[in-house]
């Protein structure tokens, strides 16, 4: 690749990392093509990238930028995963297609500051996404009418049960 190609890599890495949610880094040495083609379709549709970029590049586009640490990761043939809208998408597409194929490895990861081990990348996976916080916000902020109304709506209608019960009861009667 001459200087101009790498001019341009490097400004489209500068561009898609500016305002990403979460980079996962993964050895891919030994996995098939029909298993990377398979594995690029499952992030695209996820709304996520897939890339492999040299180290080098890697490491001078994040240099002076936030994600600078993710640097130390980037050893070997490594395979680039993020995401700008999710933060946890990344790493739940990564670690099923780590279990699958055991030559694929997450090797660690970037997400709020902070670089992450393979650990960090399983954790962060299990973490609520955007629409299932925004589900539970939700359901706290019904709660309260909900309780409200079922509490004024109790007296009448526990006085109708008593009203029904007491006809049963005279009807039974005679």
């Amino acid at each position: 690749m001459d200087k101009a190609g790498k001019a341009e890599l490097l400004g489209e890495i500068k561009e898609e990392f500016a305002n990403v949610q979460s980079v996962i880094v993964a050895h891919y040495a030994g996995v098939t093509v029909p298993a990377v083609t398979a594995m690029r379709d499952d992030f695209r549709k996820a709304g996520c990238h897939y890339r492999v970029l040299k180290n080098t590049l890697v490491k001078i586009a994040v240099k002076g930028s936030p994600l600078e640490p993710l640097g130390a990761l980037m050893v070997g043939p490594t395979a680039v995963m993020w995401s700008n809208e999710s933060a946890q998408e990344p790493a739940k597409i990564a670690l099923k297609w780590a279990k699958e194929l055991p030559k694929f490895q997450i090797q660690g990861g970037f997400f709020d500051g902070k670089v992450l081990d393979a650990a960090g990348v399983d954790a962060l996976s299990r973490m609520p996404g955007k629409d299932e916080l925004r589900a539970s916000l939700l359901m706290t902020f019904l709660a309260a009418p909900q309780d409200f109304v079922r509490t004024i709506i109790a007296g009448p209608q526990n006085f109708a049960y008593l009203l029904d019960a007491r006809k049963r009861q005279l009807e039974s009667a005679s």
